[in-house]
């Protein structure tokens, strides 16, 4: 019984922001150049949010096809390319949260949340009162 209402419960969250189309490809800029970094494909299975690299845009003088050689967890010395970066998330209110996100430049890993404003989707990764929030823009 508690099972079947926890499972109702969230199901009921969960279609609170499932009705935001959360789930696609986003365009994620760098915050210094405002040049496109990545494309990173959303996708929501179980109720569950997750995220990975599909694409990369490097420079002439950057490796193209780099590993992520900070990470310390499973994700060490992986493709940074179908690298999951995003992981965790779950449905509260009109944000999906407690999941957690890899920054492959550095290999640190934060808590995150997520929410769609005026149709761009605000990231933010934090470690307690401390964060920094991007902005990633639906691709087209």
């Amino acid at each position: 019984m508690c099972q079947q209402l926890l499972y109702v419960l969230l199901m009921l969250s969960a279609h609170q922001v499932t009705g935001q189309p959360i789930a696609g490809r986003w365009l994620t800029i760098d915050d210094n150049t405002g040049k496109q970094r990545s494309v990173v494909e959303i996708t929501i299975a179980n109720g569950e949010v997750s995220g990975r690299v599909v694409q990369l845009f490097r420079g002439a003088d950057e490796e193209q096809d780099p590993v992520c050689k900070k990470c310390t967890d499973d994700r060490k010395g992986r493709k940074i390319i179908g690298l999951d970066i995003i992981r965790g998330l779950m449905p509260s209110g009109t944000e999906w949260t407690g999941g957690t996100i890899l920054d492959p430049e550095n290999g640190k890993i934060y808590d995150c949340k997520l929410w769609l404003e005026d149709g761009r989707l605000k990231v933010r990764g934090y470690v307690a009162f401390f964060f920094r929030t991007q902005t990633w823009i639906r691709e087209r």
